[in-house]
């Protein structure tokens, strides 16, 4: 089981607190996302050489327990079920309350280990308020203030006792593809169509998280994990969320791939859910392959395709240069294809390229086209080279390097990609001092 901590409990504990002071930082999550509780979902930390993911279930009940029955306990189940560790945090300015207790019996029917966080411990007056929630019977309660941090490594070092690796997810070399997308595109339907012909070519590993399973396709001349976030394993029957699970699921195994195979509905086009999805493969640099499912439901005629394509290419910019596929995943129909390319963007985003090479044909296109001079200052850029990072990256040297506009970091950025070949592969460029 992965090493993953679910923050639980009713609105206003501080529970969003505890989640910075957890992920150290409120850049290691999610930007905001329309349609889910709050704009942090999700995030990674790390504790005396633990690592660990976070599931922030946050606050959704806006004052009767009809709401909590119909919201909350949507999420803490999903968070019971995802996660090897919960952390209960609950106020020992207000004490236990009804929403408290509420929460508390649904984790006692849980079999996981449950931290209760007594949260806003923030003077010495506090100390000992946390008494009355050991009544809960779930488990040792810890005096917290989660916004000075105060408590925080007690609980930490107890939480990682409960950890069986020290790392989130398992080595492996081979490429790791996963199928994201939001709800109904076809995510199930692909992944049964690839390992259901011939079961086999697959092998089961143990996933990375609770919610994935790795398979090993190793068939046709592939062999990769594929990570599929609904279909490759039936999942306990949750009552959930849909778009906030979604968001969810797509984050972790985003985080956990190499490439993604990024799924959409031909019969809905591109919705503002898609976006949010495909956003996070790129902030993340993955590479990225776009599959237009349920394309046989689509009447035709000989524009379609492009016409088609032409739009979607529209809605993704700025980053566009990605492959985009038209396939269905029920008539199997392009869907090997969908793989080939899958595995050649993957080798784009692993390529190489040699220092002199690169240095020959960048400086070419910089003396044809050299950055604008500024404040009548001539900027140079003298030395190139590609960054040794697990996605391309490549640094350009110059004399006067805050004179460098991003209008001409794309130019650099698109000369990269004509001559080297890096579609589907989102590319970082850094302007450095000599």
């Amino acid at each position: 089981m992965s090493n993953i901590v679910a923050i639980v409990g009713r609105p206003n504990v501080g529970k969003s607190t505890l989640f910075n002071r957890l992920t150290e930082s409120r850049n290691a999550i999610v930007e905001e996302m329309s349609g889910v509780t709050r704009d942090r979902i999700y995030g990674k930390g790390e504790w005396i050489g633990y690592e660990y993911s976070v599931i922030d279930t946050g606050g959704y009940v806006k004052g009767s327990d009809d709401v909590f029955e119909s919201e909350i306990r949507k999420q803490v189940e999903i968070a019971i079920e995802e996660a090897s560790v919960i952390v209960f945090v609950v106020d020992v300015t207000t004490g236990a309350t009804d929403l408290d207790d509420k929460v508390a019996k649904l984790l006692r029917s849980s079999n996981k280990k449950i931290f209760i966080a007594a949260n806003k411990v923030d003077n010495t007056a506090r100390v000992g308020l946390s008494s009355e929630f050991w009544s809960f019977g779930l488990g040792d309660v810890y005096d917290i203030a989660a916004a000075s941090g105060s408590g925080t490594g007690e609980l930490l070092d107890d939480i990682v006792k409960e950890f069986k690796t020290k790392t989130i997810e398992s080595e492996s070399d081979l490429p790791r593809f996963a199928i994201v997308g939001k709800p109904n595109v076809g995510k199930s339907s692909l992944a049964n169509a690839l390992i259901g012909e011939d079961r086999n070519i697959v092998t089961p590993i143990s996933g990375t998280t609770r919610d994935a399973v790795n398979t090993r396709y190793s068939a046709y001349g592939f062999d990769f994990l594929l990570i599929d976030t609904a279909g490759i394993r039936k999942r306990a029957k949750v009552n959930e969320d849909i778009e906030y699970y979604s968001v969810l699921r797509s984050v972790r195994t985003i985080e956990s791939s190499d490439v993604c195979i990024f799924m959409i509905d031909a019969t809905e086009g591109i919705q503002k859910q898609d976006l949010h999805i495909y956003y996070m493969c790129e902030k993340n640099h993955k590479g990225i392959v776009v599959l237009v499912n349920k394309w046989d439901l689509i009447e035709k005629d000989t524009m379609t395709t492009k016409e088609y394509e032409e739009k979607i290419r529209a809605q993704l910019a700025p980053f566009n240069d990605v492959p985009i596929l038209f396939t269905s995943a029920i008539t199997k129909q392009r869907i090997h294809k969908a793989l080939e390319v899958a595995m050649k963007v993957y080798n784009n985003r692993v390529k190489k390229i040699q220092t002199s090479v690169l240095n020959t044909v960048m400086q070419e296109e910089i003396d044809r086209f050299p950055p604008p001079s500024l404040k009548g200052k001539y900027v140079n850029i003298k030395y190139i080279t590609q960054l040794p990072t697990h996605a391309p990256a490549f640094a350009f040297y110059s004399n006067l390097p805050q004179y460098i506009p991003d209008s001409y970091k794309r130019f650099l950025e698109n000369k990269i990609r004509h001559h080297f070949d890096f579609e589907g592969v989102p590319v970082r460029i850094f302007v450095r001092k000599k």
